[in-house]
This record gives C-alpha cells, sequence and structure tokens, in this order.
C-alpha cells in the first residue's frame, strides 16, 4: 500500500508539474504572438494610412489640373467647379497625408520638398485660372503648355510615387509577419491542446491504476476506512462520464483571443490547489494517516477537479484555434490571386439559387433576378459565387417560418465604372444598432436559434472589398433585410490602378 501510494504521488505530481510548464508556456507563447500579432497589424495598419493619403494627393491634384485645363480649353467654367472643389480639399488632404508619415514614424518622405512642389503647381493653377477668368485664354494656355506645369506634376508624382512603392513593398512584407506570426500562435495552440489531451489521458491511466491497486489491498484499506470501495468504484465511475463529457464539451467563450487566455491562467490556478489537496492525502505516512475528510478532499481532486480544470483548459485552447483559423482565412482573402474576366452575374445567380432551390420550395417562396444592368462585368467569378452563396444561405437560415420566402436580386449602375447589387428578402430583419455588428467577425444579432460561428458576413465583407467594393445592410426587426453591395465594373482596371 506505501508503495502504491508512493507511485500514485511520483506519478501524479509528475503529470501536474509537467502540465503546470507546459501551459505556462503556452501562455507566455500565445501572449507573446498574440502581442507580435497586434504589433504587426497596427504597422500595416499605419502604412496603409501613408499609402492611401500619397494617392489621394495625387487623386486631388489630377483632379485639379484636368478642371483647370478643361476650363482653358473649352472656355467653360463649369469645369471650374471640380478644380475648385479638388484645389480646396487639397490642404486638408496633405494634413491627413502628414500626420500618417507622422504616425507611421519611419516612413521616408520629403516632406518640406513635397509641400514646396505642391504650393507652386497650386500657384501655376490658380494663377492660369485666374489669367482665364479675366479672359486671358490665350495668356492662360501658354503658360499650361509651358514646361513649368508639367515638370512641378512630374516631380510630385515622383515624390508620391517612390513613397506608394515604398509602402506597397513594406505592406507585403508586413501581411508575410502577419500570417507567420497568426500560423506560429495557431501550432503552439494545436500543439498545447494535443499535449494536454495526452496528459488526461495519462491522468486517467495513472487513476486507473491506482484504483486496481486499492482494490488488490482491499483489506488493508477497510481497516483504516470501511467503505472505500464503493467511494472508488463511485469516483472512477465520476471521472468517466465527465471525460466523457469533455470530449462534448464546447464552451463559448468571447470572441477575442485574450479570453481563451484569461481561462487558461484561471485554470492554473485550480491545478496548484488540486495539486495541494493530492500531495496532503498521498504524501502523508503511515503514522500520521490522513482523515477521511482529507481523503474525500483528495479523491475529489483527482476524479473532479483535476479532469474539470484540464477539461477547460483544452476547451479554450480549441475555442482559439478557431478564432486563429477564421483570422487566416480572412487573410487569405486578402492575399487570394484576384482573377478578372468577364462574368455573366445571372448565371452565377442562378446556379446559387438552384444550389438552395429544395430549401425555397419547402418554404413556398420564389426567387427573382434582374440584373440585365450587369452584362459586362468584369470580376473575379470565385469571390462572386461565395458572395452570393453566403447571402442566400443567411436569407433561407434567418426566414420568417410564417412568411413563403421572397428572395429578390436586382442590379443598378451606381455612377461611372461602378455598379449596385441588391439582395432583398422578406426575413426576420436586423435591429439597427446591429447593422455594424454583424459584419464583424465572430458577431451575431437576434435569436442565436442557428448553427454558425459569426463568420459568414464578415468573410463576405472581406471578398467585396477586395474586389475593390463595399457592402451595407438595410433592415428592421421583421421588415426583411436588404444588402446593398457596391463593385467596380471592371476589376482589372481597379487592379491595374491599386498596385494590386
Amino acid at each position: 500500500m506505501p508503495f502504491a501510494h508512493t507511485t500514485f504521488a511520483r506519478s501524479s505530481l509528475l503529470m501536474l508539474l509537467v502540465g503546470c510548464a507546459l501551459l505556462v508556456a503556452i501562455v507566455g507563447s500565445s501572449f507573446f504572438l498574440a502581442r507580435s500579432t497586434q504589433t504587426y497589424f497596427q504597422g500595416v495598419a499605419k502604412l496603409r494610412d501613408v499609402r492611401s493619403g500619397a494617392a489621394d494627393l495625387v487623386l486631388y491634384l489630377r483632379a485639379a489640373e484636368s478642371g483647370q485645363r478643361g476650363y482653358l480649353l473649352s472656355e467653360d467654367e463649369t469645369f471650374l467647379k471640380p478644380y475648385q472643389t479638388a484645389l480646396t480639399g487639397l490642404p486638408k488632404v496633405v494634413g491627413r497625408f502628414r500626420a500618417a508619415v507622422a504616425a507611421a514614424g519611419d516612413v521616408d518622405v520629403p516632406m518640406d520638398q513635397l509641400q514646396t512642389l505642391i504650393d507652386a503647381k497650386a500657384k501655376e493653377m490658380t494663377g492660369t485660372v485666374e489669367l482665364g477668368q479675366k479672359g486671358d485664354f490665350a495668356g492662360a494656355t501658354a503658360v499650361v503648355r509651358g514646361d513649368y506645369g508639367r515638370q512641378l506634376m512630374d516631380n510630385i508624382s515622383t515624390i508620391l510615387g517612390q513613397v506608394v512603392r515604398s509602402t506597397d513593398k513594406r505592406l507585403s512584407d508586413g501581411i508575410e509577419d502577419l500570417n507567420r506570426s497568426a500560423a506560429s500562435l495557431q501550432w503552439v495552440t494545436v500543439g498545447g491542446g494535443l499535449v494536454i489531451v495526452m496528459l488526461v489521458i495519462g491522468g486517467i491511466v495513472v487513476v486507473a491504476q491506482h484504483v486496481r491497486a486499492l482494490r488488490q489491498a482491499q483489506s488493508e484499506v477497510e481497516a483504516l476506512n470501511s467503505g472505500l470501495e464503493e467511494r472508488v468504484n463511485e469516483r472512477t465511475e465520476d471521472l468517466i462520464q465527465a471525460n466523457r463529457e469533455i470530449q462534448r464539451y464546447a464552451y463559448i467563450v468571447s470572441h477575442d483571443l485574450r479570453a481563451p487566455l484569461v481561462n487558461i491562467m484561471g485554470f492554473t490556478s485550480e491545478l496548484d490547489a488540486s495539486l495541494k489537496s493530492i500531495a496532503a492525502y498521498v504524501l502523508a505516512d503511515e503514522d500520521n494517516r490522513p482523515g477521511e475528510q482529507e481523503a474525500r478532499e483528495a479523491k475529489l481532486a483527482v476524479e473532479e477537479d483535476l479532469p474539470e480544470a484540464i477539461g477547460f483548459i483544452r476547451s479554450s485552447t480549441k475555442k482559439m484555434d478557431a478564432l486563429i483559423n477564421a483570422i487566416l482565412k480572412i487573410s487569405r482573402d486578402g492575399r487570394r490571386e484576384l482573377k478578372p474576366e468577364r462574368v455573366d452575374l445571372a448565371d452565377i445567380l442562378d446556379m446559387t439559387a438552384a444550389s438552395i432551390n429544395h430549401q425555397v420550395q419547402d418554404a413556398d417562396g420564389k426567387v427573382e433576378i434582374s440584373v440585365a444592368a450587369a452584362r459586362g462585368l468584369v470580376t473575379d467569378r470565385f469571390s462572386m459565387e461565395q458572395i452570393f452563396g453566403n447571402l442566400f444561405d443567411n436569407a433561407v437560415k434567418y426566414r420568417d417560418p410564417k412568411t413563403p420566402l421572397q428572395l429578390a436580386v436586382k442590379a443598378s449602375p451606381a455612377g461611372r465604372g461602378s455598379l449596385k447589387i441588391e439582395v432583398s428578402d422578406n426575413g426576420r430583419g436586423i435591429a439597427p444598432q446591429d447593422h455594424e455588428r454583424i459584419f464583424e467577425l465572430f458577431r451575431r444579432s437576434g435569436t442565436q436559434d442557428q448553427p454558425g460561428e459569426g463568420i459568414g458576413l464578415a468573410h463576405v465583407r472581406s471578398l467585396v472589398r477586395n474586389l475593390g467594393g463595399d457592402i451595407t445592410v438595410k433592415s428592421t426587426l421583421g421588415g426583411g433585410t436588404t444588402f446593398v453591395i457596391r463593385l467596380p465594373t471592371d476589376l482589372s482596371q481597379y487592379v491595374r490602378s491599386n498596385g494590386s
């Protein structure tokens, strides 16, 4: 009997110490990798602001120059409106660009030289417009045809072009760093989870061996604690049942990376407490046997507290793995190479509708498609199939069971080179305060009576934005939902203009 106690004590202590060490390593690694991921993300966001500011500067200057030249060449004052709008907004754009450069910290931009060139270009355009307004269109045109204005614009474009190329390279490097950090965090989590599962199995084996030893020494145990066999059998059955529950249990934690880590840290304290209860029982010598209360507490720790704590830790690591996989999925959307091609939107929608036809028929519903305005659309077919597949599935999933399903898709022009697509249903709707929340990762709205983790609409928004567009929602509770998608009609032009 003392030998069995000693073996059990050594095995339990060793496994607890190994478990604690592994948990500390997982927590430390996860915190470090999560912090690294946050740092990489912040750096990428700042570089995107710099690149966006540089692109906006070029856009405003080009718009002002186009308005100036249009006015001087046509003598039509309607060209002055875009010219004045661009010139008026230019200082604000310069200020945003300057602030973005300052926030990035390590982006080399000759701001003084750039400001001088912009001021000179603005002065040149203002001077020629004033000449035109005084009636001297010939003199103003001569200035425009001269080399001075073009040279200024070329110098500005050269500086901003270098900024864009530099930030593009660093953005690419930053995204690679972000993906590597997220992948490392995933492997740490998965590896730690597997090790914890092995420790749980080892713990069960050790407990089972100890139970067999107790049964073999039943005569000695009965002298110290009558009825121990019955309690051991009960506790063993509870332990087996508890471990079965761990296999099925999926505890939903809050949707961020810190919550699972906090859970893991909290349950390390539970393991420490269990270790003390077990040590007090199994390390007692023959002359100072623990009482019934101490024995009960030790068995409770082994058969309930210890498996429960390890089970919660395993659940947290699984949840963290799911969060990371979802983040990587959204990240991969931005890295997938787009393949612009002329697509038949009606054909894509017909195939998508066919995939849910049986569900629509079960709901006595119908699907109406009117997208004649989308003829000539050039975009990425795979992304479009993913977008409408998700939206159609949501329409079926969140329909009003008391009303026949009505799903409609229509397209209309939305300005030059842009298309608006509306996907409407008569489902149960979305509360106004949740209109933005539903596009966030791991966020859902309304009654949670349908399966899902809140990834679908975040995925849709990521896909739409990768195509150069945006998606919004119009909805009220009980009033149906309309998703409004705006896309460029020619993705290849968008890709070229954005250097993608």
